[in-house]
């Protein structure tokens, strides 16, 4: 029997009307989801409890197991986010030099989007008829994975459960209406995420990951994690010098240059654009979009 090769990339997929928590492998160049949920019933089949509940060490050794009955083929399953209902989901703004511009922020900007926002791979944005100015931002998220408090950067990396991809989709006419840019991000859809969290372990330097994104195959984003003015570790221990962060809680860490807005015309999101965002180690996240009529 072949050995599975794998890397630590948690999912939360839907299969058979039912959501449960797994992890993507290949065996013989096919693609599969290895099913926590049926290797032990009773498991959580949330991301956030799974987490809470350590169960990244087990997963480990049950995928190691190579246990065939409990691979289920890809094309059988529809990824969701893979933390669809974060505790909190905390933005990072101006955080790329090249974005920030010649002066860069003395602390971070700081934003919060709600759990409304979030959909999964292949899940259509939703640009509402009270905007026509829907814009693109591609993110590494971190994913939180134990309850700190004032943690020390030196250790802050200690408290990161994996990462992932996140979309911070943006109304731009309703963030710029008002200094709090909340209501701008708070869209329902506005949140695509996925596809994997990849475990903390599988990412040696998140400061040294490639960001790619295009709209229709054109590339409209590129850059390198090392550009961020403010670093993952930094940002974790900043944070967590007011807010407690638990299992669950994700750090949006902020976008590079070439959104949309910039552009000169601005070009806006628009019904049948396919927005694609490739993160080096973890994957790639499509969503299409539709824009409501007015």
């Amino acid at each position: 029997m072949e050995i599975f090769k794998f890397d630590m990339k948690l999912v939360t997929f839907a299969y058979r009307a039912e959501t449960h928590i797994g992890a993507l492998i290949s065996k013989e160049g096919n693609d599969f989801v290895f099913d926590f949920s049926r290797a032990e019933p009773g498991s959580p089949t949330d991301m956030t409890p799974f987490l809470r509940g350590g169960n990244v060490s087990w997963a480990r050794r049950a995928l190691a197991s190579a246990d065939e009955r409990f691979l289920v083929p890809i094309s059988d399953v529809t990824l969701r986010a893979p933390v669809p209902q974060p505790g909190k989901l905390i933005c990072i703004g101006h955080n790329y030099h090249d974005h920030a511009g010649a002066t860069p922020p003395a602390y971070p900007d700081i934003f919060a989007k709600f759990a409304n926002v979030i959909i999964g791979p292949n899940q259509p944005i939703v640009g509402p008829r009270e905007t026509q100015a829907v814009d693109y931002e591609a993110e590494l998220a971190v994913v939180i994975g134990k309850r700190v408090r004032r943690i020390a950067q030196a250790n802050a990396l200690d408290a990161v459960a994996g990462y992932t991809i996140f979309n911070d989709v943006t109304a731009r006419d309703y963030q710029k209406r008002q200094s709090q840019w909340t209501i701008g991000k708070s869209f329902d859809t506005f949140g695509p995420m996925g596809p994997a969290l990849v475990t903390r372990d599988e990412i040696s330097d998140p400061g040294n990951l490639d960001l790619t994104l295009w709209v229709n195959g054109e590339q409209r984003q590129h850059a390198n994690t090392c550009d961020l003015i403010f670093s993952v570790p930094f940002l974790i221990a900043y944070l967590s010098q007011a807010i407690t962060l638990e299992p669950g809680d994700i750090i949006s860490t902020g976008t590079p240059s070439g959104t949309g807005a910039s552009r000169k015309p601005p070009v806006f999101l628009q019904t049948g654009d396919e927005v694609r965002i490739r993160i080096e180690k973890i994957g790639e996240l499509t969503n299409p979009v539709v824009i409501e009529e007015s």
